[in-house]
Parts: C-alpha cells; structure tokens; sequence
C-alpha cells in the first residue's frame, strides 16, 4: 500500500531534528502526518456539528464515560478539558440548547448533578462516525498480525512520552542590542 506523505519533512530525506536517512525518522513522520490528519478531522467535523472544537471534545468525553458507564460531573468535564468552571457552565448551556447533552441527577449522588449526551447526540455522532471507525479498523486489519504489538507498543510508548514531556522553559525575547 502506497501512503502520500504529508508534512514538510515527510519524505524529504532532510529534517529539522533528524537524519532523514534514518527509518525511524519515517515513523515519526507518519505519526506526525496522522496527528495532523486527526486534528483536521475534529475540526471539520465539529464544523458541520455546528460547535467548536471544545464542544465537541466534552461531548466525546461525555458519551465515552456512557459507554463505561462512568458518569461525568461539570467538574470532571473542566478537569478534563482543562478550562475554568465558567467556562465549562457556558459549554454546557451551549450544548444543551443545541439538544446535544443535558444535565441529570447523579446516579449515587443526589446532591451532585452528571451530564449525560442526548439520543440526537448518539444519532449525529452515530451517522458522521460509523463508516470512518468501519474503514480505521479495515485499515487496521491490513497491519499484518506479527507487527501489531510492536505498532501499539509503538504508539503507547509516544503516548507515555508525549503525556509526561516536561514543557519547556519560556522562550524569551532578543536582547535587542545584540546581532
């Protein structure tokens, strides 16, 4: 199967931080080039949704925890979505007028409240999602059986890294009497 490249150093045979040489550095440029590919996605996606990004990450968030069957408080959402609690009233008031999730009493706790997605939710997110995850695991399928552990060893360990890379110091100005 024959993949095009996608990103400025895909394929290039030079790189910013790598030998371009180097078949690992293909890998990186692969998962470089899905991210890239995933991140369009939800944008588009939440385009035709008619909500913003945020929205419809809390709105996966939301159903996913369903499927778990682990409710989600407004708090958890925030925590998850990393945004203030006025923030995330107003992302709720979004999507509740939308008829995309609603507020309900908790399941174990009466003094606390969930947010629960709402069957026109599971029907949109249905209907734009099926055939795509249908076509990912045919996709998947074609990984032949013996590489599979190491691609998802692969791809947990960038996970591992990614969620526990220290951010880097603040970059700082020029000193601008200096050339």
């Amino acid at each position: 199967m024959v993949h095009e490249s996608r990103g400025a150093d895909a394929g290039s045979g030079t790189s910013y931080w790598y030998d371009g040489a180097d078949s690992a550095v293909a890998m990186l440029s692969a998962v470089r080039s899905f991210r890239v590919a995933d991140t369009e996605l939800r944008r588009r996606m939440s385009a035709e949704m008619d909500m913003n990004v945020t929205d419809l990450a809390a709105l996966r968030h939301v159903i996913a925890h369903e499927l778990a069957q682990d409710p989600v408080t407004p708090l958890a959402l925030a925590e998850h979505l990393h945004i203030s609690g006025a923030s995330t009233s107003k992302l709720l008031d979004r999507l509740t007028a939308s008829g995309h999730l609603a507020r309900a009493p908790h399941p174990h706790d009466g003094r606390s409240r969930i947010v629960v997605a709402t069957d026109h939710a599971h029907a949109q997110v249905r209907e734009r999602l099926t055939r795509m995850h249908e076509r990912m695991l045919d996709i998947a399928h074609e990984v032949p059986l013996e590489s599979r552990r190491a691609v998802v060893d692969f791809l947990l360990s960038m996970a591992e890294h990614l969620g526990s890379e220290a951010i880097p110091e603040k970059l700082t100005p020029r000193d601008r009497g200096i050339d």
